[in-house]
């Protein structure tokens, strides 16, 4: 009898413990249904770590930079998504976007047609990138601009045909036919040989990017400061930068492309822009 009695009494116990577990069973089953209810689709957004201030991960150890700041703007005006921001290197980055690893990568990237056949561009830019001429300061009267460099000589460290600022000078000798830079193509090279190249009198412009100069040159750090006292640069003007989006993202970067509007509409683009440039870059991007 006693042996019947503890049998039920344990058949009861085991009952009430599956009862337990299926409970907790359907409230976990319950939490992800919520959670997939909230309706978010998960983005990597991958980004360069060491190009500031554009792109990099800061003392603390945070994503950061201007075109960063700009996504997790964005990031605010679409509740629809989930970003998730993954500091890596270049190489990563566009292998992993043209992938699918990532959804977009953001690289201070210029537009051009090889990129186009592997990446979704937004219609909206991310951010500029300045460009212009590093050129032997002793001709700094000679040269104040790209036309006045074209009159002086147009000599022009070769470009390799890859590359978009290849374009730019393409597109300027089209409308300056009668004094056209003399656009040469190349392979790659160090940016040592160009501002060597340019001292030696073998050329007598390198066309270099804005930030690239002001850290290799005029900053007291600067791998080449040396030649600080040697070398002048004046600006040109400033190339839209572009976050790049896998082939299958079509409808995150129109989404991106309707809340950048709003922020620049806002004011909040150009908010930025001060905060890590200390200037409008927007105002040197010219057709």
């Amino acid at each position: 009898m006693n042996f019947i009695k503890t049998k039920k009494v344990f058949g009861i116990i085991v009952m009430a413990i599956i009862a337990i577990g299926l409970v907790g069973c359907g409230g976990q089953k319950a939490a992800k249904v919520n959670d997939s209810s909230q309706g978010q689709k998960i983005v990597r957004v991958a980004h360069t770590q060491t190009y500031v201030p554009y792109d990099f991960v800061n003392d603390k150890g945070e994503s950061d930079g201007f075109e960063v700041q700009v996504l997790k703007e964005v990031a605010k005006l679409l509740p629809q998504y989930k970003f998730e921001f993954v500091p890596t290197s270049d190489d990563d980055l566009l292998i992993g976007v043209e992938s699918g690893k990532y959804n977009v990568g953001i690289k201070g990237a210029w537009y051009t047609e090889q990129r186009k056949d592997k990446f979704v561009f937004p219609k909206e830019p991310v951010g500029a990138s300045i460009i212009g001429f590093v050129f032997r300061k002793e001709n700094a009267e000679q040269i104040k601009d790209i036309e006045s460099f074209a009159k002086f000589s147009g000599k022009l460290v070769p470009i390799a045909p890859q590359n978009a600022q290849y374009a730019v000078i393409e597109n300027f000798n089209k409308s300056h036919a009668d004094k056209p830079i003399k656009l040469v193509s190349s392979e790659a090279f160090t940016i040592a040989d160009a501002y060597t190249w340019v001292l030696e009198g073998r050329y007598d412009a390198y066309l270099d990017i804005d930030l690239s100069y002001k850290n290799n040159v005029e900053k007291e750090s600067g791998a080449y400061h040396n030649l600080a006292d040697k070398l002048s640069y004046v600006r040109y003007k400033a190339i839209p930068t572009y976050p790049l989006f896998n082939k299958k993202d079509q409808q995150f970067a129109d989404d991106y492309d309707k809340a950048y509007k709003q922020l620049k509409e806002s004011g909040k683009i150009l908010e930025l822009e001060k905060e890590y440039f200390g200037e409008d870059v927007f105002q040197y991007v010219k057709d």
